[in-house]
């Protein structure tokens, strides 16, 4: 076998291979190099009758490996499994980091969206499994009993029949209290609408109007009974969840807990609220909060895959879309500056008065609207270099607004097919 024409075959999952010794020579250290050694036969399964060396091996995967003894290249099939490659050109002894560029992004990218759905689907699906999952306790007390059920029955409406009727009761209760704070939206703006009518004088506003909740007290009370509940259901959820850090950090779970305030606030400041009516208004901006609760009707229902990928792919092009943010930003800035100097040199002085801004901040709005492609119309350039900063601001807006599309296009076609994947491998293996 020392020669330059000497050949030799080898059976690779049940198809031969003929090939010149020195084309395996081509990478010296490595198993096929090694079969050209004058020992080789007794080394590996070596047939003497068909003179061939056998290795019950991928064939498919073996002709791209010797493919780069060959050209020196190394190469993959598209449907491959990286860590079925990275396997077998380990048993070749071959370092994966010779694999070509065109093929290591491809598996690269492929791999990493991958991983990356994979982590997201164990966590959305073990979160609520951590919770209930108890740490190994020495003692027996009640709470260590309890816990995972009451924590089942107020966070998992589908976990038990008493589970679900509690969820119906709360989501009750949810509708109530929106209902109720649109009703006091109306009661406030009459009574806010009819004081700032009156002589602009708080004094004369207290003696002539009272407060909206005494005008429909039912309102505050109804309110009452309610965040109540709210407070029950809360605190409940608060006392046994295992994780308290984990409840404190979900957004929903803080809205809950700011939705408690407003209506006790206004209980215990009710001569504050008389003296300084804004306090009201300032409570009613809280209450906003309560619309937040409506979000939990989603745990009454299964989640659409789609839904599920789409929040996905939003939270993993985070960064490019706070780029793109920082860009609207600085567009802002620039745009609305431009046009500000520009409307005040190019205007005729005698029409300075006819402007539709006083100053540079109303400027920025209208670059921000004009950018965005929204377009009021409360603020239009006079003079023609204005319109053509207008123009100009229009189109790098669309840009701006453009760019970050095919990037979620792409992210999310590639998170959708490994998702509706491992949806069927799920059904199938039920099945």
């Amino acid at each position: 076998m020392d020669g330059s024409k000497e050949k030799i075959i080898l059976n690779v999952g049940g198809i031969r291979h003929e090939m010149y010794c020195s084309t395996l020579r081509t990478f010296p250290g490595t198993k096929l190099c090694s079969l050209t050694e004058p020992h080789a036969s007794t080394l590996y399964d070596y047939n003497p009758i068909t003179k061939e060396f056998f290795f019950d091996r991928s064939a498919q995967l073996f002709g791209y490996v010797l493919s780069y003894y060959r050209t020196k290249h190394l190469h993959c099939p598209a449907d491959t499994c990286r860590s079925v490659l990275e396997e077998e050109l380990a048993f070749w002894e071959i370092s994966d980091a010779q694999l070509a560029p065109c093929c290591w992004l491809k598996l690269t990218n492929k791999d990493s969206q991958l991983e990356e759905f994979n982590v997201w689907d164990e966590n959305e699906h073990t979160d609520d499994e951590r919770l209930v999952v108890q740490v190994e306790r020495r003692d027996f007390s009640w709470r260590a009993r309890w816990q995972p059920k009451i924590w089942s029955t107020f966070e998992k409406p589908f976990s038990s029949l008493s589970a679900k009727c509690l969820a119906i009761i709360s989501l009750l209760f949810i509708i109530g209290i929106v209902i109720i704070f649109c009703e006091e939206t109306k009661a406030q703006y009459e009574y806010f609408a009819a004081n700032l009518t009156i002589f602009g004088r708080s004094d004369v506003i207290h003696s002539i109007h009272e407060p909206y909740y005494h005008q429909a007290p039912y309102l505050l009370h109804l309110e009452l009974f309610c965040v109540l509940w709210f407070t029950f259901e809360f605190s409940m959820r608060f006392f046994f969840c295992p994780d308290k850090k984990k409840f404190l950090r979900n957004p929903l779970n803080v809205a809950d807990f700011l939705s408690l305030f407003p209506v006790y606030i206004e209980l215990f400041t009710t001569e504050q609220i008389q003296k300084m009516p804004s306090l009201a208004l300032w409570l009613g901006f809280v209450r906003i909060v309560y619309l937040l609760k409506l979000l939990k009707i989603i745990k009454l229902i299964e989640t659409p895959l789609i839904l599920r990928v789409l929040s996905y792919t939003f939270k993993s092009i985070i960064q490019e879309i706070c780029f793109l943010l920082m860009i609207l930003a600085f567009e802002t800035l620039f745009f609305g500056s431009l046009f500000f100097y520009g409307e005040l040199l190019g205007v005729h002085p005698s029409y300075r008065g006819d402007l539709h801004f006083t100053d540079i901040i109303i400027c920025f709005w209208w670059a921000l609207i004009t950018l965005t492609t929204v377009g009021y119309g409360d603020i239009i350039p006079l003079t023609t270099f204005g319109q053509v900063m207008a123009a100009f601001a229009a189109i790098f807006g669309m840009l701006t607004i453009i760019i970050p599309i095919p990037i979620f296009l792409v992210k999310f076609k590639g998170y959708y097919a490994t998702a509706i994947t491992k949806q069927k491998l799920k059904m199938s293996k039920k099945q």
